[in-house]
């Protein structure tokens, strides 16, 4: 049984009071949510705390705000399970509900939360096993080590982003908040990572994400699909995520998104522009869905043949569209 190593609690009251906190402790800390990510990496090795700066207590973090004329705003320590079942996100932005609820296990959705699966740790074959396992074959560059195990000639680390909300959100044109020493700044969730597997996120270690901030809906449909071994818990290996406004039958704004294809969530912006200014016909879906999977170059440091994953991504893409279009969708796999 692996176990977590000793480590000091801080439950901090407000905002303020966490990143003095962090500031105080500095590398030695880390802030912690709901944990279901944080704690699995401290019970293999992956992060090695000696303090845990706790962000559920505070005021402020755990709620959902606004409505469809304002836009939403989500509290970071909103837990995916509550997320998956606000009537307010599953009526103006199902793909985000859907998103949250594929999330994990019924158990984890419970204690995770929306701020830990945007801000969710990149995953790989060599990198995701216990502390013994990775030390035998010698450790990868991620944590330890100085070389990839995937890509060996790689300058920089190729692990996967996983998380299911994070490709759904960049699809809404969400925005983030994020609280550091320096005050709050924003900026829009796409500008949030990095395409490197080790370095995955723009925000400082001194920052909190406190919110995610959606825009109002106004006439937006959306869809999220997502593949993965098991269907009732499993990461991601492969998430779609489409979103799109209409006047009439013509599209007039289009976001596709990929997860799992590479260190950060990817915009298929080539497969949105075909759609703008047309109707989603069986044949635009077609190359919309064609020009998607050009995109998705998935390596093989993830679940399932890579091959096979870049084929689904046409796949997903176009049952995607074809269940914002109302259209019967292809069965397959």
């Amino acid at each position: 049984m692996l176990r977590l190593p000793p480590f000091t609690y801080l439950a901090p009251q407000s905002i303020a009071e966490a990143v003095r906190l962090k500031a105080e402790h500095g590398a030695d800390a880390m802030f912690v949510a709901g944990g279901s990510d944080v704690y699995a990496g401290m019970k293999r090795g992956q992060f090695e705390p000696k303090v845990l700066v706790a962000l559920h207590g505070i005021e402020g973090l755990a709620s959902v705000t606004g409505d469809a004329a304002r836009g939403f705003s989500i509290g970071a320590c909103v837990t995916l399970a509550r997320l998956q079942e606000h009537p307010q996100i599953r009526a103006h932005f199902p793909a985000l509900a859907k998103a949250a609820g594929l999330a994990g296990s019924p158990q984890l959705r419970q204690t995770g939360t929306i701020g830990g699966n945007v801000c969710l740790d990149t995953r790989c074959n060599y990198y995701n096993q216990t502390f013994e396992w990775r030390k035998a074959i010698a450790f990868c560059m991620k944590k330890d080590g100085d070389i990839c195990r995937v890509a060996p000639g790689s300058a920089k680390c190729v692990a996967v982003s996983s998380s299911d909300t994070a490709p759904v959100l960049c699809s809404l044109g969400a925005q983030v908040r994020l609280v550091g020493p320096l005050g709050e700044r924003k900026i829009p969730i796409q500008d949030l990572y990095r395409d490197d597997g080790m370095y995955y996120l723009t925000k400082q270690p001194d920052e909190i994400l406190t919110h995610i901030d959606l825009p109002p809906p106004d006439g937006l449909r959306c869809a999220y699909w997502k593949l993965r071994r098991r269907g009732s818990f499993d990461f991601s290996v492969l998430g779609v995520a489409v979103a799109l406004r209409s006047e009439g039958e013509t599209v007039r704004e289009a976001r596709i998104v990929l997860g799992g294809v590479g260190s950060q969530p990817r915009a298929a912006t080539a497969a949105a522009d075909l759609l703008v200014g047309r109707r989603l016909t069986p044949e635009v879906i077609d190359a919309a869905a064609e020009a998607a999977a050009k995109l998705a170059k998935p390596l093989d440091n993830t679940d399932m043949a890579h091959i096979y994953r870049k084929k689904v991504a046409r796949v997903y893409a176009k049952r995607a569209l074809e269940e914002i279009a109302g259209l019967p969708i292809e069965e397959g796999p």
